[in-house]
């Protein structure tokens, strides 16, 4: 008998470049051995270059389509990344206060990489009431991570964002200017740690989709929080150093380079 893999219920938007949302989900849960189950919040007109059109989907469909799988499924991780509108946030939240026992991981995704901004005050609001009290790891970029928190100084933004409920907090440095990219994981009890990366040379579209559901992945096979973060850097960092160019803008992550091996 086969075992079943770990399941992991993501809660994001639809790409139709590919690049990001929930393929780039899929992909990465795939390579870590275990199930994605997802829940659409959101279509989008984008291509590789840049979101065009976001269409958040109607609040209480999500919410019958994420019980009807809690229902049959037992999840061992949940992901959320795009929202959209802060009813789609509050949505998120009636499901997910449910499921007390299970990791959470939040990709605050606030703006594409092509530059248009995808989050106004009001999601953001939700997002930092709603949502940061019920997550296990919260994945901004320094961006993001300065928006949630309305601070500059990212460690500042560390610990607002974790005194509003967030347990860890890994920042991502690739919009910063250093030589390096150093990701930041602030953890409970003041333990803190740097990840160092070598820069890449390209603009990457679902960098922060792929890390995030990597981890939850890797949460969902068991591992704890520090370990699950480092593995899922490194493969972030792989898919990103065989990335490809589908079209005319951003580098897609080859979050599948394992199978060429």
């Amino acid at each position: 008998m086969s075992v079943r893999p770990p399941i992991v219920l993501c809660f994001s938007g639809h790409d139709p470049s590919g690049g990001a949302g929930i393929q780039a989900d899929i992909e990465a849960i795939v390579s870590h051995r275990c199930h994605a189950a997802s829940v659409i919040t959101a279509l989008t007109e984008q291509d590789s270059r840049n979101v065009k059109k976001l269409l958040p989907q109607n609040p209480a469909d999500i919410i019958c389509q994420a019980e009807t799988l809690l229902n049959d499924f037992k999840v061992s991780a949940i992901k959320i990344g795009l929202l959209g509108h802060a009813d789609t946030a509050l949505a998120v939240h009636d499901i997910v206060r449910q499921c007390p026992d299970i990791p959470v991981v939040l990709d605050p995704v606030l703006a594409a990489g092509g530059g248009t901004e995808l989050a106004g005050e009001q999601l953001i609001s939700a997002i930092v009431a709603k949502l940061l009290p019920l997550t296990t790891v919260l994945t901004p970029n320094s961006q993001e991570a300065r928006k949630l928190a309305g601070v500059n100084d990212l460690n500042a933004c560390a610990s607002l964002l974790r005194a509003k409920g967030a347990q860890n907090v890994l920042i991502t440095g690739s919009h910063e200017d250093s030589l390096l990219v150093h990701n930041r994981l602030f953890m409970p009890d003041g333990l803190n740690e740097t990840f160092n990366w070598e820069r890449l040379p390209q603009h990457y579209h679902g960098s922060g989709c792929t890390l995030a559901s990597a981890i939850a992945a890797l949460l969902a096979q068991g591992l704890d929080v520090f370990t699950a973060v480092n593995e899922a850097q490194e493969f972030t960092w792989q898919s990103l150093a065989a990335a490809y160019l589908p079209g005319k803008g951003q580098h897609n992550p080859r979050r599948l380079f394992w199978m060429d091996a």
